[in-house]
């Protein structure tokens, strides 16, 4: 593709800053996953009902399949991989891990994100408040429960990188 069908799109993504030339036409979930190489960002419905391409903006879900990058600029951008503190995993990783939360692993990058969000908000969330934060990442493979029970687990020892 010629560069002048591309322009020049400032993204924070992950704490870091960079400048990315994409087509303007490209949504968020395309340049997360095919320019960056944030690959844990998943392709689902692409059309907002899903949510397996949920990442954080400013602390707050967001679906990238729906975002465009121009609209973004200036903005902080979390992935699956912004999670861990350098090799060490984040709590809600580390408890999805211990209690096997994580079956395909599909939707598992959008439910730690939200669950993040949620206990960013909520260190003690009740689990109808964990139900209701993750409601709209579908999962096909679990009942939800391990799911609920590694954010509990999460909560109760803290929930954050300390």
């Amino acid at each position: 593709m010629p560069i002048a069908d591309r322009v020049a799109v400032r993204l924070r993504v992950n704490g870091e800053e960079m400048v990315v030339m994409v087509p303007p036409y490209k949504t968020l979930l395309e340049v997360l996953r095919e320019d960056l190489g944030l690959t844990g960002t998943k392709h689902g419905c692409e059309l907002g009902e899903c949510s397996t391409c949920g990442v954080l903006v400013d602390g707050r879900p967001y679906l990238s399949c729906l975002a465009m990058p121009l609209d973004l600029e200036g903005r902080a951008i979390t992935t699956v991989e912004g999670m861990a503190d350098g090799s060490e995993p984040h709590p809600l990783q580390l408890a999805f891990a211990e209690l096997g939360a994580a079956q395909c692993g599909y939707c598992t990058p959008a439910m730690l994100l939200t669950a993040m969000a949620l206990l960013d908000r909520d260190p003690h969330p009740t689990r109808d408040a964990i139900k209701d934060a993750l409601s709209g990442v579908l999962c096909r493979c679990t009942g939800y429960l391990k799911i609920f029970e590694a954010v509990e687990l999460a909560a109760s020892r803290g929930g954050r990188h300390g």
